[in-house]
């Protein structure tokens, strides 16, 4: 297990138990959560280094990896995916031009493909070798290994796509740095991640589901990705709601806490997340921040 010994956001050294909570994906073992006694920034603490990390991604319950259909949640998730997807190319189109997207932790590919075909150059990195061959068999796109983005070319991408990846990279801020080298003066930057303040984290605490440990080595709120991006150069601009996500997310915790989905309870739960949240578009399950350059 590697130990991180000070805040990835704020770089302070100290730090306190926050929450223990159990991998229910694949090695049922427990982990911690510690909050920055500074900045108040939730990460996972110890966790399992990078050589290892591979190992607690080997279930088909993985959806983003594996495509599976199995399962009353992960046929929900697919059929709720195949909206969100038309959803996430109005937004692209909406920020730019049709000219190059970069999608950071592409999985299987559905949102480069849906992009490709609406016109789009697109341009994959995903870790996985699996993801990778599935979308380059599958929908005939470019992917390529995490360790290439570093020899991608400077200021070339219009948008610049992480759903759902920031909370998996270990290298954060090296990563965010990253992410401004390769953008272009006038593109954007949208990420997508688990707000750890939302309604439905505190009321299922450490059966959240969206704590995902240890795959997910970060918990962010507002803030933290406000000033991450922020000490790097760029501004958040705008902050909008993943509404289906407190759903999932609701009836995945659900199952951690009793067994079963309980799908009337987590659609409630879900309902009540997204209604207190509608008076505040910062405190939804899930988040999308477009985040573009200072001076652009």
């Amino acid at each position: 297990m590697e130990v991180i010994k000070s805040c990835p956001i704020c770089n302070n050294p100290e730090y306190s138990h926050f929450i223990s909570c159990k991998d229910y994906t694949v090695s049922r073992e427990t982990f911690s959560i510690v909050r920055c006694d500074k900045c108040g920034f939730l990460f996972t603490n110890p966790r399992p280094d990078i050589s290892h990390i591979g190992e607690y991604y080997k279930s088909e319950d993985y959806v983003s990896h594996s495509n599976t259909s199995k399962g009353l949640i992960n046929k929900l998730y697919k059929g709720v995916r195949k909206y969100t997807l038309g959803r996430k190319l109005k937004l692209i189109n909406s920020l730019s031009a049709k000219g190059i997207v970069l999608d950071i932790g592409c999985g299987t590919g559905e949102f480069l493909y849906t992009c490709k075909s609406a016109g789009w150059r697109t341009l994959g990195v995903e870790p996985d070798a699996g993801a990778r061959k599935f979308g380059a068999e599958n929908y005939g796109l470019d992917v390529k290994e995490e360790s290439s983005l570093s020899t991608l070319p400077s200021g070339n991408y219009d948008i610049i796509t992480m759903w759902h990846v920031l909370e998996h990279v270990y290298n954060l801020k090296d990563r965010v740095n990253e992410l401004k080298r390769l953008l272009k003066e006038s593109g954007r930057i949208i990420v997508a991640v688990p707000n750890s303040s939302s309604l439905d984290a505190s009321y299922y605490k450490e059966s959240w589901a969206a704590y995902d440990v240890p795959r997910h080595l970060y918990h962010f709120r507002p803030q933290d990705i406000e000033r991450l991006f922020g000490d790097s150069g760029m501004k958040v601009e705008k902050v909008m709601p993943m509404k289906f996500d407190s759903y999932y997310v609701s009836m995945l915790s659900e199952k951690y806490t009793s067994g079963k989905p309980n799908l009337i309870k987590a659609l409630l739960k879900g309902f009540a997340s997204n209604r207190s949240a509608s008076s505040d578009e910062r405190s939804y399950s899930s988040q999308i921040y477009i985040i573009k350059k200072v001076n652009s």
